[in-house]
């Protein structure tokens, strides 16, 4: 780009810098002083631009000695310039104002479009809702037609006769439904649906009546194609929670309230093992066909599902979990308000044995869940939190390792290994009770039989085995369990430690009175 804006002579080959480089837009002489000081030194630096300095002069003598008549004349062609420019201002100036006159009118016509385009907007919105108010209207005679029509004493008679007409006939009411609560959502403010919402609110108090009778005449009569036609219409009108909360109200709460007995919990563990087994054998003989249904269990016996009409996947309807959203409820319900003494850490023997029954039953409970995505729901249930945080497991830990006499006791600053053990004070009643007991001065043999020689050790050892055993342990409290192995451990480095400054006493107090000697 340099050398076409302009031609600099050409130099002799021994010049010590690029010519090229006086062109560059980022020329800096400083920069071109140093660069050039790295291959020469300043005096054939200067030398050299003083050769190239002169054939610039040369140069520009030559372009004014060819061009001389160019520059001798210029002052002569510039003669009448001005005159030409003032003739040329003239319809310069007319152009500018047709100009601005054609912009004027155009913006005009593009006002007049852009009004007219937002008028028929206008116009196209609330012709849509007027259609949409059509439609609720259409929707709404609709529905009360089949309603009539089924009241009539001619339906009434072929009801009798096949309850599955009704089903299908709720279905029909329900896809409609549906298109009318989507145009009633989108006609939203509008005055005439404020006259049409008593109509919509009876139809919709009818529907959900007529399907909660229609569900429960078919868990009663064990009809699964009644029960499918009515979750299918649940579905399509999105109300699938509601059938979910019948099934749980009608169908689970009277059997919970009759297995779930107040004095199950202060009795024998094996008694609520029976409750327990009770409450899973709801699922298998109560809720098969609902789980089919809904796809959440697959039967063993293929036939089974063939000779309910559920051969075929497609025959299922998804979007229910009737095992999390109803049976699980109400038995976390019937638990809390008939057994609050269940989840009480008074006696911290049988809490142990009532906690591991009850997570035995949560556990084979999820085992009865159709797929890893139920369980997971399960988990996430408000029902399954409320019934975990009810085990005040840190309370039950507390009286495990509560005093004994009130029996406390300090060890200074010790280490087991690599952990650092500040100042801890030591409350136990069933562990550090009898191990405080056995960290004495006095030296005791272990009991007969033991791997110990000293009762000390004997007594750490069985402290450490009890925190872990079987009737102690709960999988939730393992790090507090840990804390309290750390703790024993860190109490018998002390008194290791302190039996072992104690021998070393007499010993010196020896040597030194046979120094004396």
């Amino acid at each position: 780009m340099e050398k076409s804006r302009m031609n600099l002579p050409k130099g002799p080959d021994t010049l010590c810098f690029d010519k090229d480089e006086f062109m560059k837009e980022d020329f800096d002489v400083d920069h071109f002083v140093s660069d050039c000081r790295k291959r020469v030194q300043l005096e054939e630096l200067r030398a050299d631009l003083e050769l190239y300095y002169k054939l610039l002069k040369t140069a520009m003598v030559e372009l004014i000695n060819r061009d001389y008549a160019d520059f001798v004349n210029l002052s002569t062609n510039l003669v009448g310039m001005d005159k030409a420019l003032n003739q040329l201002s003239v319809p310069l100036g007319q152009l500018r104002e047709e100009v601005l006159s054609l912009r004027s009118s155009v913006s005009e016509g593009i006002r007049a479009v852009d009004e007219r385009m937002s008028k028929q907007e206008d116009i196209r919105k609330k012709k849509m809702c007027v259609l949409r108010l059509i439609q609720v209207i259409r929707s709404v005679e609709k529905i009360e037609k089949i309603l009539n029509s089924q009241n009539s004493k001619e339906t009434s008679a072929l009801e009798a006769s096949s309850p599955l007409l009704t089903g299908q006939i709720l279905e029909r009411i329900a896809t409609e439904f549906n298109q009318l609560q989507f145009h009633a959502v989108q006609s939203k403010g509008m005055p005439l649906l404020d006259k049409v919402r008593p109509r919509i609110a009876g139809i919709t108090a009818m529907l959900q009546q007529s399907l909660e009778g229609l569900l429960l005449e078919g868990l009663q009569t064990s009809n699964v194609d009644i029960i499918r036609h009515c979750l299918r219409t649940y579905a399509t009108i999105d109300k699938t929670r509601d059938a979910e909360a019948l099934v749980g109200q009608v169908l689970v709460k009277p059997y919970m309230d009759e297995v779930i007995i107040e004095q199950i919990a202060d009795t024998h563990p094996g008694v609520l093992q029976l409750m327990y087994s009770r409450l899973l054998e709801f699922v298998p003989h109560h809720c098969r066909l609902l789980r089919e249904v809904t796809g959440g269990a697959i039967s063993r016996h293929r036939e089974d599902l063939v000779g309910f009409g559920l051969g075929e996947k497609g025959n299922t309807v998804p979007g229910y979990d009737f095992l999390v959203n109803s049976v699980w409820p109400e038995i976390v319900r019937g638990l809390e308000e008939k057994l609050p003494s269940l989840f009480n850490p008074g006696n911290p023997d049988a809490f142990h044995q009532k906690y591991t029954v009850s997570m035995d039953f949560v556990r084979a409970f999820e085992r009865q869940c159709g797929s890893q995505a139920s369980v997971k729901r399960l988990r996430a249930h408000p029902a399954y939190h409320s019934f975990t945080n009810k085990w005040n497991l840190p309370v039950y830990f507390q009286i495990r390792s509560a005093a004994n006499k009130d029996t406390e006791y300090s060890c200074p600053t010790s280490s087991f290994g690599d952990v650092d053990f500040p100042p801890i004070v030591l409350r136990f009643r069933e562990i550090a009770g009898s191990l405080e007991a056995a960290l004495t001065d006095v030296l005791e043999d272990a009991p007969a039989g033991s791997s110990f020689c000293l009762l000390a050790s004997h007594s750490t050892w069985s402290s450490l085995q009890r925190c872990w055993s079987d009737k102690m342990f709960l999988p939730p409290l393992a790090h507090r369990l840990w804390r309290l192995t750390l703790q024993i451990l860190a109490r018998y480095s002390v008194f290791v430690k302190e039996v072992g400054l104690a021998g070393a006493r007499p010993s010196q107090d020896r040597s030194r009175s046979d120094t004396l000697n």
